[in-house]
């Protein structure tokens, strides 16, 4: 009786330890991830990320992590455990039967077994959406507004709102180009109905013009881009550099002239694809950060096969304090045929793209990167 008391106790200290390990590993999901070389390795390769929202998401991954190991390792040290300590030979030795005894049909074991994974799985899946509420989220009050736009193989950056506190105006600054805006509005009018020897198409007036080829529409449909009065666009030469405010909310707006494409900067932890038309397409075509917690130079990349020169599509995000982006901001307007790279040099920052590497502007091998890129410019 008195050792069946004991290997009673045994079972729930195991159990009771099993459920604390994992309730106190899951509750570290809202804290701070371990720090030092031990932090590093069960990051996995994650670079740090310089959002509050690739800190949460940072932080939800090493500590998935830490569950995982924990689960691991009372996993591995039951089956070890069960190995040796009811081994036949040992069993044999004092005497009992080949098989040790049988816990089959014990309902209350089984009902904690069953219980646990529910338990463990309910919890990452809370923590999960949490984190991604978090990311996700669109209530960061932006201050800068930017339009992302998407093309074979490069990228265009445009300045759609910036508030009164960063604005050189001292009042919101609204860039939207209302002429090229109009003008890609009205291409949905437009119909395809004929086409020229080469394959070009000729367009209807939009007046009781035939039906176009796609659902009525016509293949020189843009109104679902978005045109700006300060726009970056990248080329077959300059890698296309966006210059943004730290500690600043931002917001995105994406969207693709041809193809899907996907917005990827590592140190934000977070992709988000680029659809053509993304609202018939139901995607959500905008995210919010909550400011950039880090000046410098970061890669961007397209994260999604998009044709022939995918891998050179790269552009570069440029953190500036927010007196340098109000600055930047001024040079732009005051200067609308000016380049980015003057902007960037008329305040202190350097400029072409450093981050890009080796698809930086002065590369001799572009092999015609962008040849067929889309001119987004045109008839706009």
């Amino acid at each position: 009786m008195e050792q069946r008391n004991k290997r009673g106790f045994r079972r729930k200290a195991l159990l009771a330890g099993i459920i604390g390990a994992g309730s106190l590993t899951l509750t570290g999901c809202d804290v701070a991830a371990p720090g030092g070389s031990f932090g590093q390795f069960l990051r996995m390769g994650w670079p740090e990320g310089i959002t509050p929202e690739a800190t949460a998401m940072g932080n939800f991954w090493v500590w998935t992590w830490v569950a995982a190991w924990i689960i691991g390792i009372i996993m591995w040290g039951l089956m070890f455990w069960s190995l040796f300590a009811y081994s036949a030979k040992k069993a044999e030795k004092a005497g009992k039967g080949e098989f040790p005894r049988q816990t089959g049909y014990n309902v209350p074991l089984e009902l904690v077994l069953t219980i646990i994974p529910i338990v463990i799985v309910m919890g990452l899946f809370f923590f999960t959406v949490q984190t991604q509420d978090k990311v996700t989220a669109l209530d960061k009050d932006p201050k800068v507004k930017v339009d992302v736009t998407a093309f074979q193989w490069n990228w265009k950056f445009g300045y759609a709102n910036v508030s009164s506190e960063l604005s050189p105006t001292g009042s919101d600054y609204v860039g939207t180009d209302a002429e090229r805006q109009k003008a890609a509005e009205n291409s949905a009018e437009f119909s395809d109905t004929t086409r020229g020897e080469e394959g070009t198409a000729s367009h209807g007036d939009g007046h009781g013009a035939a039906a176009g080829p796609i659902h009525g529409k016509s293949t020189s449909d843009v109104s679902f881009l978005h045109f700006n009065k300060i726009e970056t666009v990248g080329t077959t030469d300059e890698v296309p550099v966006l210059v943004l405010p730290s500690q600043t909310a931002i917001e995105f707006d994406l969207a693709a002239a041809d193809v899907v494409h996907s917005f990827w900067v590592p140190e934000f932890l977070f992709k988000r694809d680029a659809f053509p038309h993304p609202e018939a397409n139901k995607s959500q075509r905008t995210f919010q950060i909550e400011k950039i917690e880090k000046e410098g130079a970061f890669v961007g990349r397209c994260a999604e096969m998009c044709g022939t020169y995918h891998a050179m599509m790269n552009f570069e995000v440029r953190v500036v304090s927010p007196e340098k982006f109000t600055e930047y901001l001024d040079y732009r307007m005051k200067n609308p045929d000016a380049q980015n790279s003057e902007a960037l040099e008329a305040i202190g920052e350097k400029p072409y793209a450093t981050s890009t590497s080796p698809f930086l502007p002065g590369r001799t091998d572009t092999r015609g990167a962008n040849e067929n890129t889309v001119d987004l410019n045109e008839g706009f």
